[in-house]
């Protein structure tokens, strides 16, 4: 974060952009610098000049999937991530990280150019509140991501009181406030999740339900909807619900009285269509023009269909689960080759234009559907929710008798969320948020198919077991210091505030 603040500091004005003394001169280029958050998110640097897909292109998506078990990592590329051997000058934990924090910080320095512009008269407060509202949607959004791989989930202690990751609100913009920056510390778990909820109800209550580019740039849904993943992992089951409701009016079918959202029909249309589909709530968008690149996109890294480089399989451990039926649609929605079965969500090898998605109508109905079962033992709403988002895909639906009990109605959502969101990069928020309890997903990071040991042979669908000898990378327990990431070593070079507070172990 403060090397790359270093950096934007002393540059002198580079010819080829606009300075932040001219960016909020004029409504249009306001405009241009609420896109640059966007676009630092959609597509960071990485190795000082390089397009890659830090933090929320292929990054996000692939590093989420492949701290998990479900998608199997056959290359090079986040070997270290695969196998929990980073530490805190590995390339994937520190690009990570960075590339968050300059998300942040390009959003504070638009909040304060966008405050400064209505109070010159500039924009309107009405536009300006809206432009401030996708600042801060996508400031909890990074801090969000920060929270779940280098600080303990919520329920780690009994009051959120560990530290999470330093909650940054002011831009770091001048040589002095570089200085300020070097002075923070760890916001606690409790208090950083205290202010994601802050920038969300903000961008709540002022940004639009709809508008012309629905889904990727951010509304007032898409910000309901990521509380309702935010109070999830805060096991504020009620909140969930409550903000859920916000979104889902009806029943069995379900719509969103706001942003008018619903299931598609089929389960692939929300990656066939990423631009207009009713059920992807927020995504960031990629276009032949814009993406990226090549070794940092979700069509090279996924696909190995025609010019994919097929680098993350899904893996047999989900493949040949028990509790995915054979016959259902959403196996279709895969490529097969001689090595593996991929993902093909992500389709465009060739000009790596698929969105990265963060927020679908599914997953809200699942949020809700885990914290109804939470709070209502066998729960009929519950099992509605999970229905409605099975039943599309399978043809086949859950009844209370068949569940028997309330955990085997949450084990059978938390089973849905596996399969619903392969490859999407959920895994391991669900993994992290489930760890401490222990008791609907793995204690720890999960035991993983070792790609030097896999063989064609070992997908076999819905046939309840893995060969054991495939199943080569050992479960490591929550406890060990390797469930979270190390705060990057060019961090802790940078603030000795951070260097007294690094991850135990590291």
């Amino acid at each position: 974060m403060l090397t790359s603040c270093d950096k934007e500091v002393t540059e002198l004005a580079p010819y080829d952009r606009l300075t932040e003394e001219s960016a909020f001169t004029k409504p249009e280029r306001i405009e241009l610098a609420v896109a640059g958050v966007y676009d630092a998110a959609q597509s960071g640097f990485y190795a000082g000049t390089a397009v890659r897909g830090y933090p929320f292109g292929a990054a996000h998506v692939e590093q989420g999937d492949v701290r998990g078990e479900d998608m199997l990592n056959l290359e090079a590329f986040y070997a270290i991530t695969y196998g929990s051997s980073y530490n805190a000058a590995t390339a994937n934990n520190v690009y990570h990280f960075e590339t968050l924090y300059a998300v942040v910080n390009k959003a504070n320095i638009v909040i304060e150019g966008v405050e400064k512009a209505v109070a010159d008269g500039l924009i309107t407060a009405e536009v300006g509140n809206a432009y401030i509202g996708e600042a801060r949607f996508l400031r909890a959004l990074s801090h969000h991501e920060l929270l779940v791989h280098f600080a303990r989930p919520y329920n780690h202690t009994a009051d959120a009181s560990h530290m999470g990751v330093p909650y940054r609100t002011l831009p770091v913009n001048t040589p002095a406030r570089v200085e300020e920056a070097r002075k923070q510390g760890r916001d606690s778990v409790k208090d950083a999740y205290a202010k994601l909820l802050e920038d969300l109800n903000y961008a709540e209550e002022f940004l639009p339900a709809t508008r012309t580019k629905q889904i990727s740039r951010a509304t007032k849904g898409a910000a309901i909807a990521l509380k309702t993943r935010v109070k999830l992992h805060m096991r504020d089951w009620a909140g969930v619900v409550t903000e859920g409701n916000k979104l889902i009016s009806g029943v069995d079918s379900y719509t969103s009285p706001i942003g008018n959202y619903k299931l598609t029909a089929s389960p692939e249309t929300p990656f066939a269509n990423n631009s207009t589909n009713t059920e992807s709530i927020f995504s960031f968008e990629n276009t032949s023009n814009d993406n990226a690149s090549v070794n940092g996109s979700l069509g090279q890294m996924y696909n190995a269909g025609t010019g994919g480089r097929a680098l993350v399989s899904i893996s047999p451990i989900i493949w040949n689960a028990s509790f995915w039926p054979a016959d259902d649609t959403r196996r279709n929605i895969t490529v097969s080759t001689a090595r593996a079965i991929y993902s093909n969500k992500y389709r465009d090898a060739a000009t790596q234009s698929d969105w990265s998605p963060i927020m679908r109508y599914a997953e809200v109905l699942l949020n809700v559907a885990e914290a109804e079962a939470r709070l209502n033992p066998m729960s009929t709403r519950a099992l509605s929710l999970l229905n409605a988002v099975r039943g599309r895909s399978t043809g086949q639906t859950y009844s209370l008798s068949s569940l028997l009990n309330q955990d085997a109605l949450i084990q059978a959502i938390i089973n849905e969320r596996r399969i619903e969101f392969l490859g999407e990069g959920l895994r391991w928020k669900d993994i992290h948020r489930l760890a401490k309890e222990g008791k609907y997903g793995p204690a720890g990071i999960p035991a993983k198919v070792a790609s030097a040991n896999l063989k064609r042979e070992d997908f076999v669908a819905a046939s309840g077991s893995v060969r054991s000898a495939a199943v080569a990378l050992p479960a490591i327990p929550y406890e060990d210091f390797r469930f979270i990431w190390p705060i990057p070593l060019s961090e802790i070079n940078s603030n000795p505030v951070l260097a007294q507070q690094q991850n135990p172990g590291y």
